[in-house]
């Protein structure tokens, strides 16, 4: 049994947590919200109000057509269903009757082109040979006669009738595809079929794991950027402004923190100024900085200047008053006082500010990439957020966040290094620092072992007695 007030070993008023529990609820925090999107999503009686379709038919005198991949509701699939199915039956008794039309050589080939999401799930053929008709073609052959089977989507013996039914009509003319060769009279369309599935701008975590893989390592068509250049510009924008801001605002800051005139001279704009939108100005940064990098760079710099002069001013009259009256004692000049005693005083705090103020330029990170021409991940975000594509999107939204969160861990663990007097970092920064730092520290090490070694092999050398 549990000791008792265990509980409150937890709950601890003012105190840290030993380092084991702290890396758990931190792990918690992550596992939580993950567990939730999971339970939502593969668990069928939780919420699934739509229907993901695996395999589709277009219907005729319907324009409107559903591929694979795109979400229906429940209430209509039945229809959608049986609208196929009572086609399919037509062109039975048409058939039967000897009054079939002729002239479906073109609609064949695309009933042909029904299998292709069963053949790209079964990973028969690349995505990008949806049309590949020769390829198609040889899938129907292959799951007519049983020599593939499909296990995604898994399909249902009405489909796999309707395919050994096409492919005897198929094979009679032709054992390869061509097209003169298709039958002309209509072939049964592929009933549809689809799996219960959250709403579409909430994609299950494992197809936004497999296309967010897909995205970042397939190469881009000609004329686009990479998902890693796009990557690489996103963080130009945000290292960019934030460069420009610590370069005015740190200043500043200090300033109106030591001397009374700055303060009076400045801080009331600034107080003011930054009630102002940051994306009000994105038009007036256009036509002064045209329409590439440059105004992505100055609304990033403009967000977060004007809270950095503020934070650090702040900061800087929390230094203790004892050291400037000691430093004063020995007669030091404001000079002297400046840079001996404000600017180290104020150093490890200073830097935890900066940390706080780069999370806050990346909130602008996607504001700034609409403005102007659309660049960078947030350009990706916006172009498939509008075709409804959301597990292409979701990728790119967590990739923004998993950088800036390791980002802040690592300059924390930093802190730690560079101004040990003042706390150690947590047990999570060092861990994520090690993680990114172990080629650096592996590479280091085998320097300093083969230096090690040579000057072994050097000191040896010189005991050696002479002939």
């Amino acid at each position: 049994m549990p000791r008792p007030g265990i509980l409150r070993d937890w709950f601890l008023i003012r105190r840290d947590l030993p380092q084991s529990r702290a890396l758990l609820l931190t792990a918690v925090s992550f596992l939580m919200p993950l567990a939730l999107w999971c339970v939502v999503s593969y668990v069928p009686w939780i919420w699934h109000p739509d229907v993901r379709i695996e395999i589709s038919a277009e219907r005729e005198g319907v324009t409107t057509v559903f591929t694979a991949g795109d979400h229906v509701s429940k209430g209509f699939f039945p229809e959608f269903v049986r609208a196929v199915r009572d086609e399919n039956a037509a062109v039975t008794k048409a058939r039967s009757e000897g009054t079939a039309v002729t002239g479906a050589r073109r609609k064949n080939q695309k009933i042909l082109r029904q299998i292709a999401p069963v053949a790209v799930g079964n990973g028969w053929i690349d995505y990008r040979d949806t049309q590949n008709d020769a390829a198609l073609y040889q899938t129907w052959r292959d799951l007519a006669t049983g020599a593939k089977v499909s296990s995604e989507p898994r399909l249902t013996e009405e489909n796999l009738g309707i395919i050994r039914a096409n492919w005897a009509a198929l094979s009679a003319l032709s054992p390869e595809f061509v097209f003169r060769k298709l039958p002309d009279e209509p072939l049964l369309k592929l009933v549809p079929q689809g799996r219960p599935a959250n709403p579409v701008y909430l994609p299950e975590p494992d197809d936004v794991l497999r296309t967010g893989f897909r995205d970042f390592t397939a190469s881009a068509p000609e004329g686009e950027l990479t998902m890693l250049q796009r990557y690489g510009a996103s963080l130009r924008v945000i290292f960019l402004g934030f460069f420009w801001a610590c370069l005015i605002g740190i200043p500043l800051g200090i300033l109106c923190g030591v001397f009374d005139f700055f303060s009076k001279l400045i801080e009331p704009f600034v107080d003011f100024f930054r009630y102002m939108p940051a994306p009000t100005f994105s038009t007036l940064l256009v036509a002064v900085l045209l329409a590439g990098e440059a105004p992505k760079v100055a609304l990033v710099f403009i967000g977060t200047v004007f809270q950095m002069v503020l934070v650090i001013s702040k900061t800087t009259r929390l230094l203790d008053p004892s050291l400037l009256e000691a430093a004063q004692t020995l007669g030091a000049k404001p000079r002297q006082l400046l840079k001996s005693v404000v600017i180290p005083g104020i150093l490890p705090n200073l830097y935890n500010d900066l940390r706080i103020l780069l999370g806050w330029a990346w909130t602008w990170l996607v504001i700034a990439e609409l403005i102007g021409v659309k660049s960078g991940l947030t350009e990706f975000i916006e172009t498939q957020g509008r075709f409804r594509n959301f597990d292409r999107v979701f990728p790119v939204i967590i990739l923004i966040g998993v950088t800036g969160f390791v980002m802040d861990q690592v300059l924390s663990w930093l802190h730690g290094l560079l101004f040990p007097w003042s706390g150690k970092s947590s047990a999570l920064s060092r861990s994520i620092a090690a993680a990114f730092t172990w080629p650096f520290r592996t590479g280091a090490r085998a320097i300093r072992n083969r230096l090690a070694a040579v000057e072994a092999a050097r000191i040896a050398a010189t005991r050696e007695p002479s002939p």
